[in-house]
């Protein structure tokens, strides 16, 4: 008996590569890319978040805060961002942005432009994050052992306690660079903190004369 071959269908699986239907030979480059893109997706955050910072502040460290002004950090911190003082690169005080972490606190230094007192200077920050709800009574004042005035207002909320401090770093003091100093704890664990940051907001420096 004769006659024409069969043309096979293109696309055509045969029944010993086939599994619920789908051809097993795409399975493993198909795991291949999965993997892959859940590395991807998940793994790598996972692996960035779970390695811990090492930038610990040792003694004798000191930030630069930019033209002159400097702070020291408290031992033991991680300096999350920021430049310490004898390194290449130099802070600009209108542009800072420095971190240091602790278990359940931070300390946040952000410069800007402004001319103004402190006090206006804390106010222009207020306005411009909105109400502040939970501001703890009227605003007060910290001097540096430099001799550097800052404006000091605390609040507390179920987010947690904060402490803003203003300064003018430098002189003269109404077109000097401003400084916020934010510090941020984890709720009712602000005294635990206290010495350290009284003893940080006290080393502040302020820069040259302009």
């Amino acid at each position: 008996m004769t006659g024409d071959a069969q043309e096979i269908p293109q696309g055509w699986v045969p029944v010993e590569h086939r599994f619920l239907g789908l051809d097993r030979r795409t399975f493993t480059p198909a795991l291949v890319a999965l993997a892959a893109a859940l590395v991807l997706i998940y793994g790598l955050p996972a692996l960035n978040s779970a390695i811990p910072w090492h930038n610990e502040v040792k003694a004798g460290d000191v930030l630069d805060l930019g033209a002159g002004a400097t702070a020291v950090p408290p031992v033991g911190w991680q300096l999350e961002s920021g430049t310490l003082t004898g390194t290449a690169a130099s802070a600009s005080p209108t542009a800072l942005q420095i971190t240091l972490a602790t278990g359940g606190a931070t300390i946040d230094l952000r410069g800007a432009s402004y001319t103004g007192s402190a006090d206006a200077f804390l106010d222009q920050v207020d306005r411009s994050e909105g109400d502040a709800p939970g501001l703890d009574g009227a605003r007060g004042t910290i001097t540096t052992a430099a001799g550097l005035t800052g404006v000091v207002q605390a609040s507390t909320g179920p987010a947690g306690d904060v402490l803003d401090v203003a300064f003018k770093v430098g002189q003269p003091a109404d077109t000097a660079p401003a400084l916020l100093v934010r510090v941020r704890t984890a709720p009712d664990q602000f005294e635990r903190y206290r010495d350290e940051v009284t003893a940080f907001l006290r080393g502040i420096t302020p820069g040259a004369a302009r």
